[in-house]
């Protein structure tokens, strides 16, 4: 099996080929068409709740597709949308509610909210790398999990942001070497241990960015065995004959905390 990491980059470096291939499949490309054809005639959120294929097809997209049974839950984040600082959507941690109804902001739009780009060939675009990033996990969660970081990375402005993610939170973890009990540790504990780690300001530099995800890589291999032991990035790790700890404070924190401080 090949190196998470060779395989992150084959897909990125062919990135546009490995979207095309992706768009060429026979079943997605008849939803794409459907998705484009009728999104334009929806005037309303009941439109938009009512028609499955279209909604699903919008949920999938911003990687919410398990809940795309919720539809009354959903109503309400797009009745309410994201203008005021107390509406629905903005009450999550998980920032996808919130870009879905500033997507489907039919609250502050209304009937001409479908006639925007960003309502049509943009979704249809993050469906297509939704898609992918699926497509590689498939054969190595690791790949899906480096795709989905460097997907999101630029909206990531503090370690907040990250442990708002279940899947950055977990790249992160794995790329500095953390133990699954971290994760239940005080939340602004994990903030300030990832930040003391981290520059954030880094991950917005290609090179710096780049350097970080093969640590990710390499460690994932390392923890899940998913690669030879003539893996480039992996020989680097185990050569480097570095260790991560972690000081006595935070191991007392995990000991003693739960997530949140309760």
């Amino acid at each position: 099996m090949i190196s998470t990491l060779l395989q992150y980059q084959i897909v990125t470096n062919n990135l546009d080929r490995s979207l095309t291939t992706v768009a060429s499949d026979p079943t997605l490309e008849r939803e794409s068409a459907y998705y484009l054809e009728n999104m334009e005639n929806v005037t309303s959120i009941d439109e938009f709740l009512e028609d499955d294929r279209l909604f699903d097809y919008a949920m999938k997209a911003f990687g919410l597709e398990d809940m795309d049974y919720a539809k009354t839950f959903m109503r309400k984040v797009l009745e309410e949308g994201i203008d005021d600082d107390d509406s629905f959507a903005k009450q999550f941690t998980d920032g996808k509610y919130a870009a879905f109804a500033e997507t489907f902001n039919f609250a502050r739009y209304g009937e001409v909210t479908t006639t925007f780009e960003a309502t049509r060939q943009d979704v249809v675009d993050a469906y297509l790398r939704q898609t992918l990033e699926e497509k590689e996990g498939s054969s190595n969660e690791g790949v899906r999990l480096a795709l989905y970081f460097s997907r999101q990375v630029s909206d990531i402005e503090s370690a907040y942001d990250i442990l708002a993610d279940q899947a950055l939170a977990e790249v992160v973890y794995t790329a500095l070497g953390l133990p699954d009990e971290f994760a239940s540790a005080d939340i602004d504990k994990q903030a300030e241990y990832i930040e003391e780690r981290i520059n954030i300001e880094d991950f917005q530099d290609p090179e710096a960015l780049q350097t970080f995800l093969e640590r990710f890589s390499a460690m994932y291999d390392l923890q899940n065995e998913t690669a030879t032991a003539t893996s480039p990035a992996l020989q680097v790790i185990t050569s480097a004959n570095t260790t991560i700890t972690m000081d006595e404070d935070l191991r007392a924190s995990i000991q003693n905390l739960k997530l949140g401080g309760v």
